[in-house]
């Protein structure tokens, strides 16, 4: 007779135990890599088994104690101290995606900031598992789709030909609306893929301009172009006017730091999308944006009708926000449909470093006068290397109408202006002159010189933005004071 047919008595109580199959309590854990995410994991709960030997640099973990989907579970649960870098069984628990998740150094591993997902997850210490963790998933475990785990995938560096630090300043007024702004977060992953995004490549990262502007994600927390698509898609309508100026002040300030992931030596880029028109001055803000090292990008969409125009505080505030009306620094679409021909342009532009000029920057933000010594006792041949030195320093500043500006006064009991700040916008133009100011000869009062430069060399652009800096270049002592008109000329600068 079969098993499953013998009669059974029972007295009281009776507790029949049949054999069934194995539950998920008593099943192998799923062999993973360093690098599974959360998201890759499509259960309430499940029980993994991480590797020994992952690299703790190369984790991505965003939160502390709830993580961020789009985190390496491994990383998450070394981060936790559920397990070490040796690896080991692990728990997974899905949890609801939240607004915040908060940056914390932990057992070796710093986590990132991520203002919002839409799913996390938590980790606890699984149970014991006959698997060894070793460098490299078990090949016996297999997920429950019976799939084969797919290659863990390499760090890919990205189009190390345009290499920049590039913020997307989208548009979440109600200008937009809904519909709008999913069309505008599409075209901005199309730029995002096309740019090839890597670690040697461009970093990106997203502001929302609203009410109140908000840092989505920062430049270091994607290197990848599939995860900044996936952060872009998570990103949510905000709503209220669009206060461009706002965000793109908050960006230059907050955004472009080194502590968010901004690299040394690379172009900072802040590309400021606008449906329709800004509600609050951005001209200020463009100027803000340029004191910080930032290139400002507009792509305007939609301009306004007549009846709007009413509205708009400044019709010309895309000419107002870049620091230089030629067209580079501008683009425009009729509209969100259709824009996939408009990418590539885009693209081509973000990339075209040598163009990008606009930053304020020391090499680009200065009026420097030199004050040149033409006395008798310098002598006709080491004036022609006082020339030399100055044109040297000359050379290595953005001299333009936007950039730097550099002015010369040669002097002896009296003095000569060789040319003015405005009198030259291109640096082959001033090493020229420079290269031919002859020599005049005679005594030397230094003092009077200060004065004079002072007053006829940076009187006159009194106003500019720029930083002012003058340079004595003399071979000795003057025949009459120059600490009185050297403090003066501080006091000027003031």
């Amino acid at each position: 007779m079969s098993a499953a047919w013998i009669p059974t008595l029972c007295l009281g109580v009776c507790l029949l135990l049949l054999p069934g199959p194995m539950g998920s309590e008593g099943a192998a854990p799923i062999a993973i890599t360093c690098f599974t995410r959360g998201l890759d994991i499509r259960k309430e709960k499940a029980d993994v088994l991480c590797p020994g030997g992952c690299p703790l640099e190369e984790f991505s973990v965003y939160g502390n104690i709830v993580y961020a989907s789009v985190s390496s579970i491994c990383g998450a649960a070394v981060h936790r101290g559920v397990i070490s870098n040796s690896g080991g069984p692990v728990r997974v628990y899905s949890l609801p995606g939240r607004e915040n998740y908060s940056s914390v150094d932990a057992n070796g591993i710093q986590s990132q900031m991520l203002s919002r997902w839409s799913t996390s997850f938590t980790v606890t210490k699984g149970k014991s598992s006959t698997q060894e963790a070793t460098g490299q998933a078990v090949s016996t475990a297999h997920p429950p789709t019976g799939k084969r785990l797919k290659k863990t995938p390499e760090k890919k560096t990205g189009n190390k030909d345009c290499k920049a630090d590039i913020a997307f300043l989208i548009d979440g007024s109600f200008n937009i609306g809904q519909r709008r702004f999913n069309l505008q977060k599409n075209f901005v992953g199309k730029v995002a893929l096309m740019l090839g995004i890597g670690t040697e490549g461009p970093h990106v990262g997203l502001v929302q301009a609203s009410e109140h502007p908000k840092i989505e994600f920062y430049l270091k927390n994607f290197t990848s172009a599939k995860d900044v698509l996936f952060a872009i898609k998570e990103v949510g309508f905000r709503g209220g006017n669009s206060n461009t100026g706002k965000a793109l002040k908050h960006t230059a300030q907050k955004f472009f730091t080194v502590d968010a992931g901004v690299r040394k030596g690379i172009p900072k880029v802040v590309v400021v999308f606008i449906d329709g028109w800004p509600s609050d001055d951005i001209e200020e803000a463009g100027i803000v944006a340029r004191e910080f090292g930032v290139n400002v990008f507009i792509v305007s969409v939609a301009k306004p009708i007549p009846e709007e125009l009413g509205m708009v505080q400044d019709v010309s505030f895309v000419d107002k926000a870049v620091c230089r009306n030629n067209g580079f620094f501008s683009y425009h679409m009729p509209n969100w449909f259709g824009t996939t021909k408009y990418v590539k342009p885009l693209v081509q532009k973000l990339c075209t470093h040598e163009q990008m000029m606009c930053s304020k920057t020391c090499y680009n933000s200065v009026n420097i006068a030199f004050l040149i010594d033409g006395s008798s006792s310098v002598g006709d041949s080491n004036f022609r290397l006082m020339l030399e030195f100055v044109s040297n320093i000359a050379k290595t500043f953005e001299i333009s109408d936007i950039g730097a500006k550099i002015a010369a006064v040669q002097f002896t009991y009296d003095q000569h202006m060789e040319f003015s700040f405005t009198d030259y916008n291109t640096k082959e133009n001033v090493l020229a002159v420079i290269r031919n100011i002859r020599y005049m000869s005679g005594g030397t009062a230094t003092g009077e010189a200060i004065s004079f430069t002072v007053r006829n060399v940076f009187g006159p652009i009194r106003e500019s933005p720029n930083k002012n800096f003058l340079v004595i270049v003399t071979d000795g002592q003057s025949y009459d004071d120059v600490q009185g008109p050297a403090a003066a000329a501080h006091d000027a600068a003031k």
